[in-house]
């Protein structure tokens, strides 16, 4: 009888301490969920946690996820640093470069030596270049911080890639080349003035660097979830070990380093295209041509 009851007390203390210890697991999981919960809302507040009452996986996971808080609000408060360091020099060079402009202008309207007007032409070109790299950085770091929100909405494809390729019709046809837009009548969500700003990108490289009778194709096809807008040139190509490159920030790959451009066009494209649920590809070879696809989601 004795050891009938003893039995059974050793099955209740058994089942106790199962209960303890699923109510404590239970207890630790629910509070680690909180902080990585917490973390991931960018509100760890380390302070509110009783070390004290912590287990010790508890407790390491606090530390980590503080130290982590304080690392990402450096990062940020650096990045926001350089982004206005930006800004304010851009500010500040506007009035600048609009004289150089003018000047070199005025230069080139008097009646010079050949070598004189070759230097007031390259004045007038550094100028320009000085000034798209500052509009393209300003573009960029905006983008980053927020400043500049993307608007996406459901709208015709069309109307952007007309006035997209009608920018560079002029320019194509000056350089000989042939620039050709594919009719589609299909829809997606976009924001129009800064997808026209992505697809410009696109076409100005595209253009610059295909060569003279050479050709410029877009084009565009619906698939389930996406709507894609292919720019085709006719281009030297990109080799395969570069293509990952050209999406960063200021690369100049080995043939394009003789053109014009300062290397943030393909940047700042890619941005805009994840920026609004989409993404940018490259399908090229050199000798063959480059092919960049924009993806535009369709919901």
């Amino acid at each position: 009888m004795s050891g009938y009851i003893f039995g059974i007390v050793a099955l209740l203390l058994a089942g106790m301490f199962v209960l303890l210890s699923h109510r404590r697991t239970a207890r630790i999981m629910e509070s680690l969920d909180a902080m990585l919960t917490k973390t991931i809302g960018g509100s760890f507040p380390a302070e509110s946690f009783d070390e004290s009452r912590m287990s010790s996986l508890e407790s390491r996971l606090a530390q980590y996820l503080s130290a982590s808080q304080v690392s990402a609000l450096n990062i940020k408060k650096q990045r926001d640093q350089i982004n206005s360091l930006i800004s304010d020099i851009s500010h500040q060079t506007k009035t600048p470069v609009a004289n150089l402009k003018l000047y070199s202008q005025l230069l080139e309207a008097q009646p010079l030596s050949p070598q004189a007007m070759g230097c007031a032409r390259a004045i007038s070109a550094q100028t320009e270049k000085l000034e798209s790299l500052m509009d393209a950085l300003v573009k960029s770091s905006r983008l980053e911080t927020g400043i500049l929100a993307l608007q996406p909405e459901r709208q015709a494809i069309a109307p952007v890639l007309r006035r997209a390729v009608e920018q560079y019709m002029p320019r194509a046809r000056e350089k000989g080349l042939e620039l050709n837009l594919a009719e589609f009548e299909g829809e997606a969500v976009f924001d129009a003035k800064w997808t026209e700003e992505a697809l410009c990108n696109l076409l100005d490289n595209a253009v610059k660097y295909t060569p003279e009778g050479g050709s410029v194709t877009v084009e565009c096809r619906d698939f389930e979830l996406f709507s894609l807008i292919r720019i085709s040139d006719t281009g030297p190509g990109i080799a395969e070990e570069e293509q990952a490159k050209v999406f960063s920030r200021f690369y100049r790959g080995a043939s394009a380093r003789d053109m014009e451009g300062v290397g943030l066009g393909l940047c700042l494209t890619r941005q805009i295209a994840e920026g609004q649920g989409g993404y940018v590809k490259l399908d090229s070879a050199p000798g063959q041509g480059s092919r960049f696809s924009l993806y535009l989601p369709r919901e």
